[in-house]
Parts: structure tokens; sequence; C-alpha cells
């Protein structure tokens, strides 16, 4: 997709960051429990970064506006970068609250402006391929990261160095090679309410996004220490379900640019549930059941944030898709700032398999909110239908190499709340 190439030096920015944030989600776990504090302690530390996360999409559009993509990401990196260095010198649980919860607001600045950036670029017939394909940059990014921590060490200030060099350096590529920087979004307020009539299924989708995955980014390192892994198979544990995350984003991505999204939204959403189940039911202590029913896990779970947030995008007018990316951030910072205090509370009272218990009923709850949505609403009209059925035939054609791009995706439907 030639729109791509004009997004790669974006990708590599992007991709450098999150690899440090992705290093620094697993690794203050785990210097939180070498350092003595307790698990619920450490679940309210993850809280206060999704808390900032949350303050911070409530004011990137405005930031967007004064300042511009370019000049806000630098600003905001060298913040977080400064921030993550600073836990390296004062060992003590508020003080890391308080730099976690200033982290979270720089990364919300910083994923919202890729995003919105992003989505700007892109049309409807190739969004959530896009989105599939920056996601896949994030999944590996993360998993290199993981594997980061046991040649920097749990103790000392090597992990801490790493993380702020990543941070600091994602700043290069779009410094001196980007030329693809949007316009500035226009004068458009913040409002939640704007965002859940877009669609309401989406902004209840990044909620459970950040109730599930959230706990199992920041609880997950304990469960696996709890279960009795090393570091080192900490970080294969966490890799596993970041790397499964890969293996669908592309397909279930290409799929929902051609059929009804909210299709492909539940059977993602069973995949996850069903994987999880096993995680807390069959897996036990046994390293290689965890790893690959965490993997299968990942690859469900993973896509869909990009789901929901194509499938709003769909919908949204010219100068809408920052405050989209932004609203629909908060709503994912809202579940991620409940979701690591309650999952790390469930994990200390009832042990470590916990934690999937937790992720799968609300799955569960989800599957049955999007089976509502479908009910309470017609996907297409009906003159549509036909469309997309000519759509499903060009992706049977696809597999074999014959196919044509898509016709328009969207046209003809309603605005208004969509799901």
């Amino acid at each position: 997709m030639p729109q791509i190439r004009a997004l790669i030096p974006l990708l590599i920015a992007a991709g450098i960051l999150i690899g440090g944030n992705g290093m620094q989600g697993t690794y203050i776990p785990l210097r939180g429990a070498y350092e003595g504090f307790s698990v619920t302690l450490i679940g309210i530390i993850g809280a206060g970064y999704s808390l900032g996360f949350a303050i911070g999409c409530i004011y990137i559009t405005r930031l967007l506006r004064a300042i511009g993509h370019i000049r806000l990401f630098a600003a905001l990196a060298a913040i977080a970068a400064s921030a993550s260095l600073s836990m390296a010198l004062l060992i003590d649980p508020a003080f890391w609250f308080l730099m976690r919860f200033l982290t979270g607001i720089c990364v919300a600045g910083l994923f919202a402006t890729v995003e919105s950036w992003i989505n700007a670029k892109v049309t409807n017939q190739t969004r959530a391929r896009t989105l599939s394909i920056y996601r896949f940059v994030d999944l590996f990014s993360v998993t290199a990261g993981q594997y980061l921590i046991p040649v920097a060490g749990i103790p000392g200030f090597a992990a801490f160095a790493v993380i702020s060099m990543a941070t600091t350096l994602s700043l290069v590529p779009i410094s001196i090679a980007d030329k693809s920087s949007p316009a500035p979004p226009g004068a458009v307020k913040f409002d939640v309410r704007t965002i859940w009539q877009v669609s309401p299924l989406a902004v209840v989708g990044v909620v459970v996004v950040g109730l599930t995955m959230a706990a199992f980014r920041y609880v997950g390192p304990l469960y696996a220490s709890n279960v009795g892994f090393s570091v080192a198979e900490v970080a294969s544990f966490m890799s596993a379900g970041i790397i499964g995350g890969v293996v669908l984003q592309y397909p279930l991505g290409h799929f929902s640019d051609r059929i009804d999204r909210r299709k492909i939204l539940l059977v993602t959403t069973a995949g996850a549930l069903i994987a999880g189940l096993y995680l807390a039911i069959g897996a036990g202590n046994s390293e290689w059941r965890n790893i690959a029913g965490v993997f299968i896990f990942g690859a469900f779970a993973m896509p869909l944030y990009s789901l929901c947030s194509a499938h709003a995008n769909d919908f949204a007018k010219d100068g809408q898709h920052a405050s989209i990316a932004a609203g629909l951030l908060f709503f994912w910072s809202v579940g991620a700032t409940i979701g690591p205090f309650l999952a790390s509370v469930m994990l200390q009272f009832f042990g470590p398999h916990a934690l999937f218990w937790y992720t799968s009923v609300i799955q569960a709850a989800f599957i049955g909110y999007t089976v509502y949505r479908m009910s309470a609403r017609a996907a297409i009209p009906a003159g549509e239908r036909r469309s997309r059925f000519r759509a499903l035939l060009r992706t049977s054609l696809y597999f074999s190499k014959l196919a044509t791009p898509p016709a328009e995706r969207d046209g003809g439907r309603k605005s208004g709340p969509s799901d």
C-alpha cells in the first residue's frame, strides 16, 4: 500500500518508543516485587500509569492543535524519558506512583499523536490493515523489549537506562526523516459523548481491552513469577502472549475490512475467552502449557483494540480522527486504571490463576454486549448487503492472489451511533 511508505519513519519511531515502554511495563512489577512491594501495591502503581494516561487523553487534541504532531511528540518523549530514569534514583512506592502517573500522561499523548497521524493518512478501505501493521510493529517491539530485561537484570540501574534511551531515540526518525505530518486538528472539544455516539460498541470494546490486557501486561509478570518461572521464563511467557498477537493481527484486519466488523469482534473475543479459561483451569504450573495457552490468548485478545479503533474510525468525519484516537485511548485508560488493581487483588487472595478467571468473565460479558448491539441495529441496508456479498467473493479470490481492491466499504451507511 503506497500510504504505508509515507508512514515508515513514524512507524520506526513508534516501534522504538513502544519497545521501551513495553519493557518498562514488565520490568516495574518485577522490580517492585524484588524491592518487597506487595502485589496489591504493584497493581496500584500500574493503575497510576493508566490514570495518567486517562488525563493525557483529555488534553491531547488541544495540544496537537497548539503545537503540532512532531513538536508535541518530541516534548512528551523527553518528559517520559526523564520520568522513567528518575525512578532509579528513588526506590519508593509513592514516588514510583507519581512517576508512572507522569509517564502515563506523556505516553497517552505520544500514542494519540501516532494513531491520529496514521488515521488521518489512510482510508476506510485500508484502515484496519494499516492499523494491523502498526499493531504488528507494536507487538514486535514489545516482544524485543521483554528479552532486554534478563540481560539488564532486575536490580541496579541498567534497565532504567535502557528504557530512557529507547524513549529518547524514538525522536530521531520523525525529527530527521518524516514529511507526512498531517495538519493539526481543528478546534475539537474533547467530549466523551461524541465518541460514544460514533460507536458505543467500540467504546465498550476498548474499555474491555483496558480491563483485561492492562491487567495482563502489569499483573502477568507476577502470575508467571508466582507459578514458579525464572526471570528469563517470565520474559518468555510475556513474549509468547505478545508474539501470539502478531499472528492474527493482519488476517483479522483484512477480513474486518470486508465484512461486518462486529462478527470479527465476536470471533476474536470468543477465542480469547477460551484461551483464558484454559490458562485458568488447564495450564497449571507447566511452562510449556502456559506458554502455549498465553500464545493463543494473545493471538485473539491483542487485535481487539485495533478492530474497535477501525470500527469507530469508519464513521469519523474529516478532522475527527485525533479526537476519536484520544477518546478511545481515554476509555481504554478507564478500564486500564481499574484492571491492574482488580486483577492484583484477585491474584493476592485467590492465587495466580485468578488472573485469567478475571479476564474470562469480562470477555464473556463483552460477547453478550456485542450480540445485543447486533440485534439492536441491522448491520447494513439490504442493497448494501449485496455489495458486501461481492466483497466476500473478492476475499476468497484474494487468497488465490486473484483479488482486486474492494469497493468503498461503508458507502451509503447512515450517520449516527453505529455498531
